[in-house]
């Protein structure tokens, strides 16, 4: 089943009713003039079992740590955002898998052999994909990436990901001129942003439920970063955000401000169309295959890890 994606911009009072998440609206509870029944009409529940994101994107939204409880024991991922409505926190529950003990030490004594060919096999479907979005809607020469692709050596040696990465944020915004990809750069680096944040969450969501410690990653070891492995997982999805955002951009939106109809667009990133393994499916299906593959990889079960791969 897909799961839903939540976002509260709004004031909003969440709390359980009968196992089921309660919605009020507070403006309206307290004004008076309001008859009970349009009062019913304000709110909303939605069974907890149905949701797989939830985005707190108001200061003036009052959770209660019931509602916290039941969605961590769903496997939900909460995520808060500060004044600017970027995401600034990830709430993943303790444990989401029966075997997780017995997943973590196979994780942990993963070889790094090991790590470096999967790592190799990650930045080969990133940069794959990455191909097929500049040459879908940039028009830009992509020889030289498919070239480094190939080139790609265990562990990513020669760090042809950053030299992809180069060449690919030169080319992915053709009316943008001197377009530079970072956290605090110009816009629409404010919505690759926001799109990253929600999948980061699909993807650490994924891998506690496959039994996975996301803390510990493959490649990335930044000792303050408590999400290595959702980062290194994440890597060949990036290019459907990007896809995402550029398109977006082309249907003349004003992408300076991150507006909630933007927000609205980039809250579909979980229930994206990618095809994985030749079959399509919603990109929060296909995260949880890519999870589930990877720790047969840790287990000696399969030797490559299950990617999507962009529609040429």
């Amino acid at each position: 089943m897909i799961k839903k994606t939540l976002c509260f911009s709004n004031p909003a009072y969440l709390s359980l009713r009968n196992g089921q998440l309660l919605i009020q609206i507070p403006d309206v509870e307290k004004n008076e003039n309001i008859s009970e029944e349009d009062k019913r009409v304000t709110e909303r529940t939605i069974p907890i079992e149905d949701i797989g994101v939830v985005v707190l994107d108001n200061k003036r939204i009052t959770i209660t740590t019931g509602v916290i409880e039941a969605l961590l024991e769903n496997n939900a991922a909460v995520i808060t955002c500060d004044s600017r409505s970027m995401p600034t926190g990830l709430m993943l529950p303790l444990y989401g898998n029966t075997l997780q003990n017995e997943r973590f030490r196979e994780q942990l004594d993963a070889s790094l052999p090991l790590r470096k060919q999967l790592w190799q096999q990650t930045v080969r479907q990133k940069i794959a994909n990455q191909e097929v979005v500049l040459r879908k809607h940039a028009n830009a020469e992509t020889r030289c990436m498919k070239v480094w692709i190939d080139e790609v050596r265990s562990g990513d040696a020669d760090n042809l990901e950053a030299r992809a990465a180069a060449y690919y944020w030169k080319n992915i915004f053709p009316d943008i001129p001197n377009f530079v990809r970072g956290r605090e750069g110009e816009p629409p680096n404010n919505l690759l942003n926001y799109g990253y944040a929600i999948l980061r969450a699909v993807i650490a969501r994924s891998l506690v439920s496959s039994g996975l410690l996301p803390t510990l990653g493959i490649h990335h070891h930044n000792r303050y970063n408590a999400y290595c492995l959702a980062d290194d997982i994440m890597e060949p999805y990036r290019p459907y955000v990007d896809e995402l955002v550029v398109k977006t951009i082309k249907q003349n939106y004003n992408y300076k401000e991150l507006t909630k109809e933007l927000k609205a667009i980039l809250l579909s990133i979980p229930v994206l169309d990618v095809v994985i393994d030749g079959k399509r499916s919603p990109l929060m299906v296909a995260a949880s295959q890519t999870t589930a593959s990877l720790y047969k990889c840790f287990s000696g079960e399969l030797r490559h890890i299950i990617y999507p791969q962009m529609e040429t």
